[in-house]
């Protein structure tokens, strides 16, 4: 699977501290391994982010992102729950 970074995310990724782009490292391994995980708590959006799906990266620090295709994805976000959902 290959992952695509957009430059929101980016900006956003930037703006972490290191425990949480750890954990986000850690998360994304997983996430390459087995999208579909219990941990990572993969989910469809509604909404706003129809289209969308959301994992966990631990904490209330979620990632947003759309499947192109079977073994392409597009990470959008990265940020706190509560920003996301405003």
């Amino acid at each position: 699977m290959k992952i695509i970074l957009h430059r929101n995310f980016k900006k956003q990724y930037i703006k972490l501290r290191d425990e949480e782009r750890q954990r986000f490292g850690e998360r994304r391994d997983l996430f390459l391994k087995n999208p579909f995980h219990p941990i990572l708590n993969n989910h469809p959006l509604h909404g706003a982010y129809r289209g969308y799906r959301s994992i966990s990266v631990g904490g209330d620090l979620r990632v947003i992102y759309e499947e192109i295709d079977s073994y392409t994805v597009y990470f959008i976000l990265i940020d706190t729950h509560s920003n996301l959902y405003e």
